[in-house]
């Protein structure tokens, strides 16, 4: 008999995470903690609220019990905002012994500490394999079946393969690495960068300034990242400059769209409120300011966009001060 996959969180992305599982796997779990959602999305056989339009395959199974959705479980698959990701895990160890593997694709810092959330996990889970997934997919086109590719890294070679092969099916194809710190960085990062764009092309800015800001942003993510552990080519491969163009690029980011409305002069609670849905880089920019204020690297554009984001500046200010920065070498 075929083991459960449970995926913990039913958002969209955790929502199309569950449905490509279900290509190639018999069941599948999908838990929400909001129980009249649970119960909406198990009566409609699709999720209405944040992903509509893509039936659920007769193998998911919609839970609001946690226990039930990870009992018997081999692999969880963790997709809630990164704010509740601490909590999750807590409510997790009374329920599952240390053979489960737990992957996550929940982007992000914790904001308390300021850690990534393999350092969370380790902390509360030390018995468990685990590892990230990340990479340039966008819900709707994962639930629809375009091609898309996505890297897995983990703290165990034969578990991360493991976890992408259940993954891997029609026109999805994952790929592993053991770079755990750079498939999270990339993740996170690329949400602040793209808020960035965003907020420019909403001032009415142009290609050549996209192309710009991504290129000096990437700089900046790959100067940050390699100095907190990350590998290089993890940095330019699908975790890092693969979801850069994707997020940056595509009015489908909610990072994205939250970006263009600061441009456009909404606040950041408009703009939230605008999006409808948990926007990472905003958290993921107070946490690299954070981060920063200890390791004095140079960030100016990840930097502007906390101090738009976090100290009221006015974007059009923080492109003048950008823009005036001294010149060099590249």
């Amino acid at each position: 008999m075929a083991t459960p996959i449970a995926v913990l969180g039913a958002g969209s992305w955790g929502t199309a995470l569950a449905i490509q599982l279900a290509r190639s796997n018999d069941k599948v779990r999908l838990w929400g903690h909001r129980r009249e959602h649970i119960e909406r999305l198990a009566e409609l056989r699709e999720n209405s609220d944040y992903l509509p339009g893509y039936p659920l395959s007769d193998r998911i199974t919609a839970m609001a019990d946690l226990a039930a959705a990870v009992a018997g479980a081999a692999h969880l698959l963790i997709a809630v905002p990164s704010k509740g990701f601490a909590d999750l895990l807590d409510a997790l160890r009374p329920l599952i012994d240390e053979r489960v593997v737990i992957f996550w694709a929940s982007k992000g810092f914790d904001l308390d500490s300021g850690r990534l959330l393999h350092e969370i996990f380790a902390a509360r889970l030390p018995q468990h394999r685990y590892g990230v997934v990340s990479g340039p997919t966008f819900a709707a086109e994962v639930a629809k079946g375009m091609p898309a590719a996505i890297a897995c890294a983990g703290s165990d070679p034969a578990a991360t393969e493991t976890f992408a092969e259940l993954l891997r099916g029609g026109h999805f194809r994952a790929y592993t690495t053991p770079d755990i710190v750079g498939v999270e960085l990339g993740g996170a990062l690329k949400n602040v960068l793209a808020i960035a764009v965003g907020a420019a092309d909403g001032l009415g800015f142009g290609a050549n300034t996209r192309a710009m800001l991504m290129t000096r942003g990437l700089a900046e993510i790959m100067r940050l990242a390699m100095q907190l552990g990350a590998e290089r080519d993890t940095l330019m491969g699908l975790a890092g400059l693969g979801d850069i163009i994707l997020t940056c690029t595509d009015d489908q980011s909610r990072n994205r769209r939250f970006g263009l409305y600061i441009g456009q002069g909404k606040t950041v609670e408009q703009a939230e409120i605008e999006v409808g849905q948990t926007v990472e880089g905003l958290r993921a920019a107070r946490a690299v300011y954070r981060k920063n204020e200890q390791l004095g690297l140079e960030l100016p554009i990840l930097t502007e966009v906390y101090r738009v984001l976090c100290e009221g500046k006015p974007p059009r200010e923080a492109v003048r001060d950008l823009e005036s920065r001294p010149q060099g070498a590249e």
